[in-house]
């Protein structure tokens, strides 16, 4: 079942009193469990495609459906309620609050929807990364591959339908990079979520189910590994 449709996606930005293309005629469906990676040059239109994906932007012509939901033309409240609850992001730079421990900065996602005891659950999804033993250390006392595990912890403790991943071994080291890997593997086929990773590497993209290229804004070509 497709989580993630996009028909005839077109994303035009306007710069300097011209059009920019970003995204052209885009089609693509990601099922419930699938682990596709989008791959291309920088400024191919990865991160634009995540953030349709994921309700942060919307396309100008086309149509982008989350786990059913068309995006262009919902109030607000509707759209929140998708970002907060059908939607995981997690990104290069980790975007953990300094100033708040590795298992606050985990629940902070459920205290914004206004939900209580938030902390039983927030110490699941550490554990889940295997980085409950480092709960009430502060981003700064992590190493960067522990604060990406913490930034997956956060990104999975609403329980989404769909995880978007934009960069997210781009600034790790080769160990660490393979841990992130397996862990959005695992999070695919164990708790059969749709993931979306944007990567340069090629290496990565190849432990994909799926591999996207994008070129200038369109799908150049598709490539299913299982």
């Amino acid at each position: 079942m497709a989580v993630i449709q996009l028909s005839g996606v077109t994303k035009e930005y306007a710069a300097n009193g011209t059009k920019v293309r970003a995204l052209d005629d885009v089609t693509l469906e990601v099922r419930k469990g699938e682990f596709l990676s989008i791959v291309g040059r920088s400024g191919c239109g990865k991160t634009t495609l995540l953030n349709l994906c994921g309700a942060m932007d919307f396309p100008t012509s086309g149509r982008v459906l989350i786990d059913g939901a068309d995006t262009k033309g919902l109030p607000d409240r509707q759209l929140t309620e998708i970002r907060r609850r059908k939607v995981g992001f997690v990104f290069q730079f980790f975007q953990l609050l300094p100033t708040l421990s590795a298992v606050e900065n985990v629940e902070l996602p459920l205290l914004l929807a206004g939900k209580l005891s938030c902390r039983s659950t927030a110490l699941e999804r550490l554990a889940w990364v295997e980085m409950d033993s480092f709960a009430h250390r502060l981003p700064h006392q992590l190493s960067g591959g522990q604060m990406q595990r913490v930034a997956i912890a956060r990104a999975l403790v609403h329980s989404p339908t769909v995880l978007l991943a934009d960069e997210p071994i781009g600034n790790l080291d080769s160990a660490s990079a393979a841990i992130v890997m397996t862990l959005l593997r695992r999070i695919a086929r164990e708790l059969d979520t749709a993931v979306l990773m944007a990567t340069h590497s090629s290496e990565a993209a190849q432990t994909t189910d799926t591999i996207v290229q994008l070129r200038d804004g369109r799908i150049e070509e598709t490539h299913r590994i299982s």
